[in-house]
């Protein structure tokens, strides 16, 4: 290797590192919140019924805009993309942190997610694109797939810590700096690129029908089927609506001369099948982070920081084993029959979570969960993203990698409302035979965890029929990209 051909190499290498602190900071923030809501409710004076629009904000526009970011990435310029979601970011964390009412802090917490979803649907497209050799490219995803999975509980301590040492406006002011020396590095490390284009014209049709279906769905989870219930008439209402709007959608890109999504992405099994599996166990796995976090706090008494430092564990796990075996692991055994196994620790997790009793030890209870579960993660998420990527061809990477994403807050925010109703209703029930709160709520939790348990089973059962090895994914996207291009080679010709 000559030493421009090892300067090179280095870059690609830092240029990583700069893509992952991007999507570091917009991970810590989706949970940084969290910890934070108290204080903000008290010095701002939420209601509690408000309170929830301080994560619901930013949620919509987040799962929302994912597909839209990943795809203007493809015909624009997935660099592009990046930094403007950047700049919109940081400048919304200033407005947020320096919010004196509760209007201000909701909308720039909207703005906030609009920025997020532009810096991170793009991210796994630029990673791909970089890193083209097999076995970099798996380790490149084992870093990603580390930030993006333990950085949910890192914003827990984060979130603990800068709440009780100074005050909730620092939990935005931090990412100020952050984003600024994200952007820099970025403008001078990452090489620019210049998407397919538009051609004929933009889709804007199919943009403005995604957009509005899949923020619909998202608020008609967060909002009416958490408040009123799954079968209410305004959540069936507002869901009817929102699949409408996805119908519409898909009916457009099967006819538009030029599709925001073309459809042939969906030919590929692992593609397809690398995106349910990602819904089903994120949505299984927020029964342990969600209600893993509730049993601590209301049953076993932890204060925030407490929280964040037992999640921590996890952490570390997931670090250890996705940067420095998750490379190795796919190399030698290939993407596929190292998911499986992965899979199934998570599943093994959380049944063993639902053994936790009302007087637990953290030792004896909850650290084999959080440790089998970190290291589930930490082998199959890299193997599933490597997996959806090479069932995508070049062109639509952007858009494969913000399909991975928006199944992941989709996914994430649907477990999260159906585990949460179910819990609470096991609970009541409890607490109406006659059980104290603690056991009534303990009672509820171990349901999410058993049925969560069930959904990562599931995804198991997709592993097993539908996914195909990376290489044999590879072909077919080659195959595919070359028929895409057929028509531009017999017009040139």
């Amino acid at each position: 290797m000559t030493s421009t051909d090892t300067t090179t190499d280095r870059s690609r290498w830092i240029a990583l590192v700069v893509l992952c602190v991007g999507v570091l900071m917009i991970v810590l923030d989706a949970t940084v919140v969290n910890v934070a809501l108290p204080s903000i409710q008290s010095d701002l004076g939420f209601s509690q019924a408000d309170l929830a629009w301080v994560v619901n904000a930013y949620l919509i526009a987040f799962g929302g805009l994912l597909l839209l970011a990943g795809r203007l990435g493809d015909l624009v310029s997935r660099r592009g993309v990046f930094l403007a979601g950047l700049t919109v970011f940081t400048l919304a964390s200033l407005l947020c942190g320096s919010a004196q009412s509760k209007e201000v802090l909701v909308g720039a917490r909207f703005v906030q997610g609009v920025g997020g979803a532009m810096t991170s649907a793009v991210v796994l497209g630029m990673i791909v694109t970089m890193f083209p050799e097999p076995r970099d490219q798996a380790k490149a995803i084992g870093v990603y797939s580390f930030v993006a999975s333990a950085g949910g509980s890192i914003g827990l301590l984060a979130g603990g810590v800068l709440t009780q040492a100074i005050n909730w406006h620092w939990i935005f002011f931090v990412n100020v700096p952050i984003g600024i020396a994200t952007a820099i590095a970025a403008r001078r490390l990452i090489a620019k690129d210049t998407g397919i284009g538009f051609r004929a014209g933009a889709d804007v049709l199919g943009a403005v029908l995604i957009t509005g279906a899949l923020m619909l769905l998202v608020y008609t989870i967060v909002k009416p089927a958490a408040e009123d219930g799954w079968g209410a008439a305004r959540t069936l209402a507002y869901g009817a609506v929102a699949v409408a709007l996805l119908g519409a959608f898909v009916a457009r890109e099967a006819t538009a001369r030029t599709p925001l999504m073309p459809l042939r992405i969906f030919r590929s099994r692992n593609v397809a099948g690398a995106n349910l599996i990602q819904g089903l166990t994120v949505a299984g796995m927020f029964g342990m982070f969600f209600m893993g976090a509730l049993y601590l706090q209301r049953v076993l008494g932890y204060d925030p920081l407490q929280i964040g430092l037992a999640f921590l564990p996890t952490t570390i796990v997931m670090g250890g084993l996705s940067l420095f075996y998750a490379e190795k692991l796919i190399t030698r055994f290939g993407a596929r029959r190292t998911l499986v196994p992965g899979l199934g620790l998570v599943a093994a997790g959380l049944l063993l979570f639902t053994r936790a009793p009302v007087d637990g030890s953290y030792v004896t209870d909850v650290l084999p969960v959080l440790l089998l579960i970190g290291t589930g993660v930490a082998v199959c998420f890299p193997a599933l993203m490597t997996l959806a990527m090479s069932g995508a061809t070049p062109s639509d990477a952007g858009l494969a990698s913000g399909l991975v994403n928006t199944t992941v807050q989709v996914g994430g925010a649907l477990g999260l409302a159906v585990l949460a109703t179910l819990a609470a209703t096991e609970t009541s029930s409890r607490r109406a035979a006659g059980e104290s709160v603690a056991q009534a709520l303990n009672g509820g939790y171990h349901l999410a965890y058993a049925i969560g348990a069930g959904l990562v089973l599931a995804a198991i059962g997709v592993a097993l029929t539908l996914m195909r090895p990376e290489r044999a994914a590879a072909q077919e996207a080659e195959v595919v990209e070359v028929r895409r291009l057929e028509p531009a080679y017999e017009r040139a010709a």
